[in-house]
């Protein structure tokens, strides 16, 4: 009985990192960051690199709970949440179905439009329709429909891999081509000029949005180099926006972070055109925790150190629905 205790108040943690995605680097640096944060504070943990061994390498370990610090594909999207549900272990951050719909930003959109929350305008080309018509004449389309400028995105991609920025019609078929290496479906968005504003939001059923952070760079576009290279961008803490903004903000933030069924923690990125309006552009359910990562700032400007932050989402993962 004492034993079981003891385990309950103070798990063996598996730090799972890394993976096979093409946001692998990343990952074993926001696991890295977890696992010496769990150190810190005291508690028995192991990293494990995410690979097709993993159930094996899970039970050696013997641990108790997950810290899932995996981005991308087979991490970010409910795969691995779906194996540990099967083995009945508990992890940090959404389930299934949350991350399955927060990894796909058409599906994201598709709910967020639902909920009656604001979006740019969009439309979706699948790879097969856009080669049997011919990529040139599928971007005549586009343009015609939808006009410029624009951002097509690889839907089920992080850390702006597999995104384009279009600014003419003739990079459109190109821009259409890229996506379409990671993605059988490709996103084409309205591009709506304005302040860059991410929200990060903690917690289970009466979820907090902390403070809001506007994303200045060094190049005018927040891309995978600006995103991971220290000194390229810029955290301004809080916005350069009016307060009632920023409110509105933080509340759409929790909105969509509940449509989804988020748990844990999720980053709702927005931007707010020169009007003030903001729109939602995606979710990500497994923010980095790299020394560069938005979510450690966020919290940090609320007052929660980066060790305390990893703790209060193991306690997160334990709740009960």
């Amino acid at each position: 009985m004492i034993a079981a205790e003891v385990k309950t108040l103070a798990p063996k943690i598996g730090v799972l990192m890394g993976g096979t995605s093409s946001e692998r680097d990343v990952s074993l640096r926001t696991g890295d960051a977890v696992y010496k944060a769990l150190v810190t504070k005291g508690y028995t943990a192991v990293k494990i690199d995410v690979g097709p061994d993993l159930v094996e390498r899970i039970k050696e370990a013997g641990i108790d709970l997950a810290f899932l610090a995996l981005h991308g594909k087979y991490g970010e999207d409910g795969c691995i949440q779906g194996l540990l549900e099967v083995l009945g272990l508990p992890y940090t951050g959404s389930g299934v179905l949350a991350s399955a719909l927060a990894m796909n930003k058409i599906a994201t959109k598709k709910i967020i439009l639902f909920e009656g929350l604001p979006t740019p305008l969009f439309k979706t080309i699948k790879r097969r329709e856009a080669r049997e018509a011919g990529l040139e004449l599928m971007a005549d389309r586009i343009y015609q429909e939808m006009g410029l400028p624009l951002v097509v995105k690889a839907p089920t991609q992080g850390s702006t891999i597999g995104i384009s920025f279009v600014q003419r019609r003739e990079a459109l078929a190109g821009a259409l081509e890229l996506a379409f290496k990671y993605d059988p479906e490709a996103l084409v968005e309205q591009f709506i000029e304005g302040i860059e504003i991410t929200a990060a939001v903690l917690g289970n059923d009466n979820p907090v949005a902390l403070p809001l952070i506007e994303i200045v760079t060094a190049t005018g576009v927040y891309d995978y180099e600006t995103k991971y290279t220290a000194g390229l961008s810029d955290h301004i803490i809080p916005p350069r926006i009016p307060e009632e903004r920023q409110d509105f903000i933080k509340d759409l933030a929790v909105r969509t972070y509940k449509a989804l069924g988020c748990r844990g923690l999720a980053r709702v990125d927005f931007i707010m055109d020169r009007g003030g309006s903001p729109y939602i552009l995606e979710v990500n359910t497994i923010p980095g925790m790299t020394a560069t990562s938005l979510f450690p700032d966020a919290a940090k400007a609320a007052g929660i150190e980066f060790p305390d932050l990893i703790e209060k989402l193991l306690n997160l993962s334990m709740e009960k629905d």
